[in-house]
Protein backbone atom coordinates (compact mmCIF):
# COMPACT_ATOMS: atom_id res chain seq x y z
CA UNK A 1 0.00 0.00 0.00
CA UNK A 2 0.97 3.54 -0.91
CA UNK A 3 1.38 6.56 1.48
CA UNK A 4 1.49 10.01 0.86
CA UNK A 5 5.01 12.15 1.77
CA UNK A 6 2.79 13.64 4.83
CA UNK A 7 1.76 10.32 6.04
CA UNK A 8 5.33 8.94 6.07
CA UNK A 9 6.43 11.79 7.77
CA UNK A 10 4.05 11.95 10.67
CA UNK A 11 4.49 8.37 11.04
CA UNK A 12 8.55 8.90 11.21
CA UNK A 13 8.09 11.21 13.75
CA UNK A 14 5.59 8.78 15.99
CA UNK A 15 2.29 11.51 15.27
CA UNK A 16 0.10 8.19 13.72
CA UNK A 17 1.32 4.65 12.97
CA UNK A 18 1.48 3.25 9.27
CA UNK A 19 -0.98 0.41 10.47
CA UNK A 20 -3.71 2.86 11.64
CA UNK A 21 -3.38 4.74 8.89
CA UNK A 22 -3.48 1.63 6.84
CA UNK A 23 -6.78 0.62 8.16
CA UNK A 24 -8.29 4.53 8.01
CA UNK A 25 -7.02 4.18 4.53
CA UNK A 26 -9.30 1.27 3.89
CA UNK A 27 -12.08 2.50 5.54
CA UNK A 28 -12.10 5.60 3.85
CA UNK A 29 -12.04 3.74 0.35
CA UNK A 30 -14.95 1.95 1.38
CA UNK A 31 -17.50 4.89 1.83
CA UNK A 32 -16.21 6.33 -1.24
CA UNK A 33 -16.99 2.83 -2.78
CA UNK A 34 -20.69 3.03 -0.89
CA UNK A 35 -21.34 6.98 -1.85
CA UNK A 36 -19.97 6.48 -5.61
CA UNK A 37 -23.22 6.43 -7.17
CA UNK A 38 -24.78 8.77 -4.74
CA UNK A 39 -26.14 12.04 -6.15
CA UNK A 40 -26.70 15.20 -3.65
CA UNK A 41 -29.15 17.54 -5.09
CA UNK A 42 -31.66 20.24 -4.23
CA UNK A 43 -33.35 23.86 -4.53
CA UNK A 44 -33.44 27.01 -2.48
CA UNK A 45 -37.05 28.99 -3.28
CA UNK A 46 -37.79 32.41 -2.08
CA UNK A 47 -40.55 34.83 -3.43
CA UNK A 48 -41.42 38.13 -3.05
CA UNK A 49 -45.35 39.13 -2.89
CA UNK A 50 -47.93 41.90 -3.20
CA UNK A 51 -51.58 40.91 -2.97
CA UNK A 52 -53.47 44.66 -3.87
CA UNK A 53 -56.19 45.95 -1.96
CA UNK A 54 -54.59 44.09 2.13
CA UNK A 55 -54.48 47.44 3.62
CA UNK A 56 -56.83 47.02 5.91
CA UNK A 57 -57.26 47.06 9.81
CA UNK A 58 -59.64 44.49 11.94
CA UNK A 59 -62.68 43.49 11.13
CA UNK A 60 -65.40 42.42 13.07
CA UNK A 61 -64.75 41.04 16.60
CA UNK A 62 -61.08 41.69 16.01
CA UNK A 63 -60.99 39.06 12.63
CA UNK A 64 -58.64 39.76 9.92
CA UNK A 65 -59.95 41.49 6.86
CA UNK A 66 -57.13 40.41 4.80
CA UNK A 67 -57.78 36.55 4.45
CA UNK A 68 -55.47 35.15 2.28
CA UNK A 69 -57.15 32.38 -0.54
CA UNK A 70 -57.73 28.73 0.48
CA UNK A 71 -55.34 27.03 -1.44
CA UNK A 72 -52.18 25.56 0.01
CA UNK A 73 -48.99 27.53 1.14
CA UNK A 74 -50.77 31.56 0.35
CA UNK A 75 -48.45 34.21 0.71
CA UNK A 76 -49.44 37.93 1.98
CA UNK A 77 -47.89 40.71 1.08
CA UNK A 78 -44.06 40.52 1.92
CA UNK A 79 -40.96 38.89 1.14
CA UNK A 80 -40.82 34.26 2.06
CA UNK A 81 -38.05 32.24 2.25
CA UNK A 82 -40.24 29.15 1.21
CA UNK A 83 -38.65 26.22 1.08
CA UNK A 84 -35.23 24.92 1.43
CA UNK A 85 -35.20 20.79 0.06
CA UNK A 86 -32.03 19.08 0.42
CA UNK A 87 -31.85 15.27 -2.04
CA UNK A 88 -29.87 12.54 -1.25
CA UNK A 89 -30.32 9.96 -3.87
CA UNK A 90 -28.73 6.92 -5.42
CA UNK A 91 -31.09 5.12 -7.90
CA UNK A 92 -31.32 1.43 -8.73
CA UNK A 93 -29.04 0.08 -11.44
CA UNK A 94 -30.00 -2.14 -14.49
CA UNK A 95 -28.95 -5.33 -12.35
CA UNK A 96 -32.65 -7.85 -11.63
CA UNK A 97 -31.81 -7.37 -7.87
CA UNK A 98 -31.27 -3.69 -7.63
CA UNK A 99 -31.34 -1.41 -4.51
CA UNK A 100 -31.17 2.11 -3.65
CA UNK A 101 -32.70 5.21 -1.80
CA UNK A 102 -34.07 8.57 -1.56
CA UNK A 103 -33.94 10.99 1.65
CA UNK A 104 -35.16 14.27 1.48
CA UNK A 105 -34.87 16.77 3.69
CA UNK A 106 -37.19 20.06 3.48
CA UNK A 107 -37.39 23.23 5.64
CA UNK A 108 -39.56 26.50 5.32
CA UNK A 109 -43.20 27.14 5.49
CA UNK A 110 -44.11 25.20 2.37
CA UNK A 111 -42.33 22.34 3.82
CA UNK A 112 -44.62 19.36 5.23
CA UNK A 113 -45.15 19.79 9.17
CA UNK A 114 -43.18 17.91 11.64
CA UNK A 115 -39.87 16.63 11.55
CA UNK A 116 -38.68 18.20 8.47
CA UNK A 117 -38.61 14.96 6.50
CA UNK A 118 -40.35 14.75 3.40
CA UNK A 119 -39.33 11.64 2.22
CA UNK A 120 -37.19 9.01 3.19
CA UNK A 121 -37.64 5.42 1.16
CA UNK A 122 -35.30 2.13 0.70
CA UNK A 123 -35.59 1.43 -3.24
CA UNK A 124 -35.73 -2.53 -4.36
CA UNK A 125 -36.42 -4.56 -7.66
CA UNK A 126 -37.87 -8.10 -7.79
CA UNK A 127 -37.28 -9.99 -11.15
CA UNK A 128 -40.86 -10.71 -12.03
CA UNK A 129 -41.83 -10.30 -15.35
CA UNK A 130 -40.52 -7.28 -16.66
CA UNK A 131 -39.76 -6.18 -12.68
CA UNK A 132 -41.29 -4.92 -9.84
CA UNK A 133 -39.51 -1.53 -8.17
CA UNK A 134 -40.82 -1.01 -4.80
CA UNK A 135 -40.42 2.03 -2.38
CA UNK A 136 -40.75 1.16 1.23
CA UNK A 137 -40.50 4.39 3.60
CA UNK A 138 -42.21 8.10 3.20
CA UNK A 139 -43.01 8.99 0.04
CA UNK A 140 -44.89 11.50 -1.94
CA UNK A 141 -48.32 11.10 -3.51
CA UNK A 142 -48.99 9.51 -6.73
CA UNK A 143 -52.04 11.22 -8.03
CA UNK A 144 -52.17 14.84 -8.77
CA UNK A 145 -51.37 17.28 -11.86
CA UNK A 146 -48.48 19.16 -9.45
CA UNK A 147 -45.45 18.04 -7.57
CA UNK A 148 -44.57 18.77 -4.19
CA UNK A 149 -41.31 20.37 -5.56
CA UNK A 150 -41.70 23.94 -6.38
CA UNK A 151 -39.17 23.60 -9.40
CA UNK A 152 -41.12 20.76 -11.18
CA UNK A 153 -44.64 22.92 -11.46
CA UNK A 154 -45.69 25.10 -13.70
CA UNK A 155 -47.54 27.97 -11.88
CA UNK A 156 -45.44 29.36 -8.21
CA UNK A 157 -48.96 29.21 -6.64
CA UNK A 158 -50.39 26.04 -5.65
CA UNK A 159 -53.76 25.21 -7.40
CA UNK A 160 -56.97 23.87 -5.44
CA UNK A 161 -56.33 20.37 -7.08
CA UNK A 162 -53.07 20.22 -5.02
CA UNK A 163 -55.11 21.08 -1.84
CA UNK A 164 -56.97 19.10 -1.47
CA UNK A 165 -55.08 15.97 -2.55
CA UNK A 166 -53.11 13.54 -0.05
CA UNK A 167 -49.81 14.47 -0.67
CA UNK A 168 -48.01 12.13 1.86
CA UNK A 169 -47.75 8.79 2.51
CA UNK A 170 -45.86 5.98 4.79
CA UNK A 171 -45.85 2.34 3.65
CA UNK A 172 -45.13 0.26 0.63
CA UNK A 173 -45.39 1.47 -2.86
CA UNK A 174 -44.97 -1.28 -6.31
CA UNK A 175 -44.69 0.17 -9.77
CA UNK A 176 -45.19 -2.17 -12.60
CA UNK A 177 -44.56 -1.51 -16.39
CA UNK A 178 -46.72 -2.96 -18.23
CA UNK A 179 -45.23 -2.37 -21.60
CA UNK A 180 -43.69 0.75 -23.64
CA UNK A 181 -47.74 2.70 -23.16
CA UNK A 182 -48.81 1.58 -19.33
CA UNK A 183 -47.31 1.70 -16.42
CA UNK A 184 -49.18 0.83 -13.04
CA UNK A 185 -48.76 1.96 -9.25
CA UNK A 186 -50.51 0.39 -6.22
CA UNK A 187 -49.84 0.67 -2.73
CA UNK A 188 -50.73 0.47 0.97
CA UNK A 189 -49.95 3.16 3.78
CA UNK A 190 -50.89 4.32 7.11
CA UNK A 191 -54.06 6.17 7.38
CA UNK A 192 -52.51 8.77 10.14
CA UNK A 193 -50.08 9.61 7.37
CA UNK A 194 -53.15 11.07 4.70
CA UNK A 195 -53.70 14.39 5.17
CA UNK A 196 -54.75 16.93 2.85
CA UNK A 197 -51.64 18.86 1.23
CA UNK A 198 -49.66 18.33 4.32
CA UNK A 199 -48.61 14.67 6.58
CA UNK A 200 -50.08 13.43 9.61
CA UNK A 201 -47.79 13.93 12.94
CA UNK A 202 -50.37 11.17 14.53
CA UNK A 203 -47.95 8.31 14.60
CA UNK A 204 -50.77 6.07 15.40
CA UNK A 205 -52.05 3.34 12.81
CA UNK A 206 -54.34 0.36 13.86
CA UNK A 207 -55.01 -2.78 11.69
CA UNK A 208 -58.29 -0.93 10.53
CA UNK A 209 -57.02 2.29 9.62
CA UNK A 210 -54.87 1.89 6.44
CA UNK A 211 -55.23 3.43 3.07
CA UNK A 212 -55.27 1.97 0.13
CA UNK A 213 -54.01 3.70 -3.44
CA UNK A 214 -52.86 2.85 -7.19
CA UNK A 215 -52.86 4.77 -10.72
CA UNK A 216 -52.37 4.28 -13.87
CA UNK A 217 -50.25 5.76 -16.65
CA UNK A 218 -50.81 5.44 -20.32
CA UNK A 219 -48.01 7.04 -22.53
CA UNK A 220 -48.54 7.61 -26.23
CA UNK A 221 -45.74 6.13 -28.50
CA UNK A 222 -43.24 7.10 -30.46
CA UNK A 223 -45.57 6.00 -33.64
CA UNK A 224 -48.28 8.89 -32.33
CA UNK A 225 -46.44 11.10 -34.36
CA UNK A 226 -47.21 14.87 -32.90
CA UNK A 227 -49.10 13.23 -29.67
CA UNK A 228 -45.58 11.10 -28.94
CA UNK A 229 -45.54 11.60 -25.31
CA UNK A 230 -49.03 12.59 -24.55
CA UNK A 231 -49.69 11.41 -20.94
CA UNK A 232 -53.25 10.10 -19.27
CA UNK A 233 -52.91 8.94 -15.42
CA UNK A 234 -56.09 7.52 -13.88
CA UNK A 235 -55.95 7.20 -9.64
CA UNK A 236 -57.32 6.96 -6.18
CA UNK A 237 -56.31 6.89 -2.78
CA UNK A 238 -59.21 5.61 -0.07
CA UNK A 239 -58.28 5.74 3.46
CA UNK A 240 -60.34 5.00 7.00
CA UNK A 241 -60.96 7.84 9.30
CA UNK A 242 -60.79 7.92 12.76
CA UNK A 243 -64.10 8.83 14.70
CA UNK A 244 -62.92 8.44 18.07
CA UNK A 245 -60.82 11.59 16.96
CA UNK A 246 -63.49 13.22 14.89
CA UNK A 247 -61.41 12.32 11.44
CA UNK A 248 -63.42 11.50 8.33
CA UNK A 249 -62.05 9.41 6.45
CA UNK A 250 -61.79 9.95 2.44
CA UNK A 251 -61.59 8.54 -1.04
CA UNK A 252 -59.68 10.88 -4.18
CA UNK A 253 -59.73 9.95 -7.40
CA UNK A 254 -58.28 12.17 -9.86
CA UNK A 255 -57.90 12.15 -13.52
CA UNK A 256 -54.82 14.23 -15.68
CA UNK A 257 -53.42 14.23 -18.89
CA UNK A 258 -50.79 16.64 -20.67
CA UNK A 259 -50.83 16.88 -24.55
CA UNK A 260 -48.55 18.22 -27.03
CA UNK A 261 -49.82 19.83 -30.09
CA UNK A 262 -48.92 19.92 -33.85
CA UNK A 263 -47.81 23.59 -32.42
CA UNK A 264 -44.28 22.16 -31.44
CA UNK A 265 -43.70 25.27 -28.75
CA UNK A 266 -47.27 24.88 -27.10
CA UNK A 267 -48.45 21.86 -24.68
CA UNK A 268 -51.95 21.61 -22.78
CA UNK A 269 -52.35 20.04 -20.07
CA UNK A 270 -56.17 19.02 -17.77
CA UNK A 271 -56.56 17.72 -14.13
CA UNK A 272 -59.75 16.72 -12.21
CA UNK A 273 -59.87 16.09 -8.48
CA UNK A 274 -62.31 14.60 -6.86
CA UNK A 275 -62.65 14.34 -2.78
CA UNK A 276 -65.23 12.61 -1.64
CA UNK A 277 -65.30 12.94 2.58
CA UNK A 278 -67.03 10.24 4.62
CA UNK A 279 -68.16 12.64 6.71
CA UNK A 280 -71.74 11.76 7.27
CA UNK A 281 -72.59 11.85 11.05
CA UNK A 282 -70.32 14.16 12.24
CA UNK A 283 -71.33 17.31 13.79
CA UNK A 284 -74.45 16.27 13.34
CA UNK A 285 -74.05 16.33 9.69
CA UNK A 286 -76.53 14.38 7.96
CA UNK A 287 -74.26 12.63 4.63
CA UNK A 288 -71.15 12.53 3.28
CA UNK A 289 -69.78 16.01 1.92
CA UNK A 290 -67.97 15.87 -1.63
CA UNK A 291 -65.58 18.75 -3.16
CA UNK A 292 -63.59 18.64 -6.73
CA UNK A 293 -62.03 20.49 -9.03
CA UNK A 294 -61.00 20.69 -13.05
CA UNK A 295 -58.06 22.58 -14.26
CA UNK A 296 -56.57 23.63 -17.37
CA UNK A 297 -52.97 24.13 -17.98
CA UNK A 298 -51.52 25.51 -20.97
CA UNK A 299 -47.40 25.89 -21.51
CA UNK A 300 -45.92 28.05 -24.75
CA UNK A 301 -41.82 28.21 -25.06
CA UNK A 302 -41.59 31.67 -26.95
CA UNK A 303 -38.00 31.30 -26.47
CA UNK A 304 -35.22 29.49 -25.52
CA UNK A 305 -35.35 31.29 -22.29
CA UNK A 306 -38.87 32.41 -22.25
CA UNK A 307 -41.86 30.39 -21.19
CA UNK A 308 -45.24 31.29 -20.63
CA UNK A 309 -47.48 29.09 -18.32
CA UNK A 310 -51.31 29.63 -17.76
CA UNK A 311 -53.86 28.15 -15.02
CA UNK A 312 -57.72 28.57 -15.16
CA UNK A 313 -59.20 26.69 -12.42
CA UNK A 314 -63.03 25.83 -10.95
CA UNK A 315 -63.95 24.53 -7.25
CA UNK A 316 -66.77 23.80 -6.31
CA UNK A 317 -66.73 22.73 -2.94
CA UNK A 318 -70.26 21.01 -1.18
CA UNK A 319 -68.97 20.31 2.01
CA UNK A 320 -71.04 22.45 4.69
CA UNK A 321 -69.52 20.26 7.61
CA UNK A 322 -67.03 22.94 9.90
CA UNK A 323 -65.39 19.75 10.38
CA UNK A 324 -64.75 19.02 6.92
CA UNK A 325 -64.21 22.52 5.97
CA UNK A 326 -61.51 23.09 8.66
CA UNK A 327 -59.08 19.92 7.37
CA UNK A 328 -59.26 20.69 3.67
CA UNK A 329 -60.16 24.08 2.89
CA UNK A 330 -60.56 27.70 4.37
CA UNK A 331 -63.98 27.49 5.98
CA UNK A 332 -64.98 30.88 3.84
CA UNK A 333 -65.69 28.36 1.01
CA UNK A 334 -67.81 26.04 2.61
CA UNK A 335 -70.84 25.78 0.05
CA UNK A 336 -69.03 28.13 -2.55
CA UNK A 337 -67.50 27.91 -5.83
CA UNK A 338 -64.32 29.50 -6.65
CA UNK A 339 -62.49 30.23 -9.96
CA UNK A 340 -58.73 31.06 -10.41
CA UNK A 341 -56.78 32.27 -12.85
CA UNK A 342 -53.02 32.31 -12.89
CA UNK A 343 -50.81 33.68 -15.43
CA UNK A 344 -46.90 32.63 -15.17
CA UNK A 345 -43.93 34.56 -17.08
CA UNK A 346 -40.82 32.15 -16.29
CA UNK A 347 -37.36 33.81 -17.77
CA UNK A 348 -33.90 31.51 -17.34
CA UNK A 349 -31.42 34.55 -16.89
CA UNK A 350 -29.31 33.13 -14.22
CA UNK A 351 -27.55 30.04 -15.00
CA UNK A 352 -29.50 27.11 -12.53
CA UNK A 353 -31.81 29.80 -11.50
CA UNK A 354 -35.70 29.73 -12.10
CA UNK A 355 -36.65 33.33 -11.97
CA UNK A 356 -41.09 33.67 -12.24
CA UNK A 357 -43.27 36.54 -12.76
CA UNK A 358 -46.45 35.77 -11.14
CA UNK A 359 -50.41 37.06 -10.98
CA UNK A 360 -53.37 35.14 -9.96
CA UNK A 361 -56.77 36.25 -9.63
CA UNK A 362 -59.34 34.28 -6.80
CA UNK A 363 -62.68 34.62 -7.49
CA UNK A 364 -65.80 33.44 -4.76
CA UNK A 365 -68.95 32.99 -6.22
CA UNK A 366 -70.87 34.33 -2.54
CA UNK A 367 -69.44 35.16 0.31
CA UNK A 368 -66.94 37.39 1.88
CA UNK A 369 -64.17 35.31 2.02
CA UNK A 370 -61.46 37.65 1.23
CA UNK A 371 -62.64 39.86 3.86
CA UNK A 372 -62.99 43.40 3.62
CA UNK A 373 -61.30 46.31 1.64
CA UNK A 374 -61.91 49.14 3.69
CA UNK A 375 -59.81 50.54 6.63
CA UNK A 376 -63.03 51.76 8.69
CA UNK A 377 -64.51 48.12 9.15
CA UNK A 378 -65.24 47.50 12.85
CA UNK A 379 -67.56 45.88 15.16
CA UNK A 380 -69.77 49.28 15.04
CA UNK A 381 -69.48 50.53 11.76
CA UNK A 382 -70.04 47.53 8.92
CA UNK A 383 -69.22 50.60 6.04
CA UNK A 384 -66.82 48.22 4.31
CA UNK A 385 -66.97 46.94 1.40
CA UNK A 386 -66.68 42.83 0.93
CA UNK A 387 -63.88 41.16 -0.98
CA UNK A 388 -64.79 38.48 -3.22
CA UNK A 389 -61.64 38.92 -5.05
CA UNK A 390 -58.43 38.26 -4.54
CA UNK A 391 -55.05 39.88 -6.28
CA UNK A 392 -51.50 38.23 -6.16
CA UNK A 393 -48.40 39.49 -8.03
CA UNK A 394 -45.27 37.31 -7.35
CA UNK A 395 -41.49 37.20 -8.19
CA UNK A 396 -40.12 33.90 -7.57
CA UNK A 397 -36.73 32.76 -7.83
CA UNK A 398 -35.41 29.46 -7.29
CA UNK A 399 -31.40 28.08 -7.48
CA UNK A 400 -31.59 24.75 -8.15
CA UNK A 401 -28.26 22.59 -7.22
Amino acid sequence: MKFNKWTVGLAAVGVVSLVSAARADEKVNALQTALSNTTLSGYVDTAATWRPGTDSGTGFFGQSVANTPGYSFPQNDGFSLNAVDLVLDKPEDESPWAAGYHAELMLGPNAIPGTGIRQAYVTLRTPVGNGIDWKIGVWDKIIGYESSSDPLNPNYTRSYGYTIEPTTHTGILATYRIGDMVTAQAGIADSSNVKFGTVGVNPASFESQKAYLGDVQFTAPDSAGWMKGATLTVGAVDFAGNHTTLTPGSTSFYAGATLPTPVKALKIGAAFDYLDLHNGGFGGNPSDDSVWTIALYSSYQATDKLLFNLRAEYLDNGSTSPISNTLVLNPAYAGNQVEEITATAQYHLWANVISRLEFRWDHVEHGTAFGFSSTNVSATNINGTSRSNDFLLALNLIYLF
